[in-house]
């Protein structure tokens, strides 16, 4: 039961953590523009992944996206990949933790399969979680540096140089969603150990006498093998059926029989 229990929460955690990449991924506001030195503007800017808007006080915004792949910078573009990367494997981690389900019967699946299936899903939420909070850990590391040099360059005069921007929703909300999905492969992982069957750790030894049977004697009673050879017999002039004697030894005819 604990076994099951795990797995449904595991696949409902990491079903909101891939869920909440998405979201992450398809915000607009990961920085945002910092009103600290100007808290009253015409026009607020912020930025995300795919275009960057701009709202005006009015309350009209107008979002312009990004025409053009190779103008942008590397890292922006590597974020890019790390977001998609985990989406794709989260996605493909869902479809196969649903089969990997002990509470869903498919035909006549063992578990031993539903147990390759669940630490396989697990891997991939876990990779999908870390995928997630590196790209939103390097896209905020980008503004941390980027906000640092136009503070420089703000106190060195150049006030108009360039606009500051800071962190944004979509960078909380794919920190939680990556952890949210790195959570749940991590419990996925530990069901897949219950639904391993237990196999036996003893095995019977059989044991086989390496020559024949070997009879035994005490005293004046004979103790018989149980395996009596076929007794052969030689046909020809002079030649008797052979007997044993009572020691088993073999009595071969003399002389005197012929006559």
């Amino acid at each position: 039961m604990s076994t099951t229990i795990c797995q449904v929460m595991g696949f409902i955690i990491s079903l909101l953590g891939v869920a909440g990449c998405m979201v992450s991924t398809a915000m607009d506001m990961w920085s945002t523009q910092d009103l600290y030195d100007n808290p009253v503007t015409a026009a607020f800017q912020y930025q995300g992944l795919w275009r960057s808007c701009v709202r005006q006080s009015s309350g009209f915004t107008e979002c312009r996206p990004y025409f053009t792949i190779l103008g942008l910078p590397a890292m922006f573009q590597a974020v890019r990949a790390l977001m998609i990367v985990g989406i794709v494997l989260g996605i493909l981690g869902l479809l196969v933790c649903i089969f990997a389900l002990k509470c869903v019967r498919i035909g006549s699946m063992e578990d031993s399969a539903k147990a390759n299936m669940t630490l396989t899903s697990g891997v991939m939420f876990i990779v999908a979680g870390l995928c997630a909070i590196t790209g939103v850990s390097v896209f905020a590391n980008m503004l941390v540096t980027n906000f640092w040099m136009s503070t420089a360059n703000m106190y060195q005069g150049m006030q108009n140089v360039q606009n500051r921007y800071t962190f944004g929703s979509a960078l909380f909300v794919g920190w939680v969603a990556g952890g949210l999905a790195l959570v749940g492969g991590i419990m996925m992982c530990l069901a897949c150990r219950g639904l391993i069957p237990e196999e036996s750790r003893y095995k019977a030894v059989s044991y086989n006498a390496s020559g024949r049977n070997i009879s035994y004697r005490t005293g004046p009673y004979k103790v018989g093998s149980g395996y009596e050879p076929e007794t052969k017999t030689r046909k020809g002039a002079g030649y008797e059926e052979a007997a044993r004697s009572e020691d088993g030894r073999r009595s071969y005819p003399s002389k005197y029989d012929y006559v």
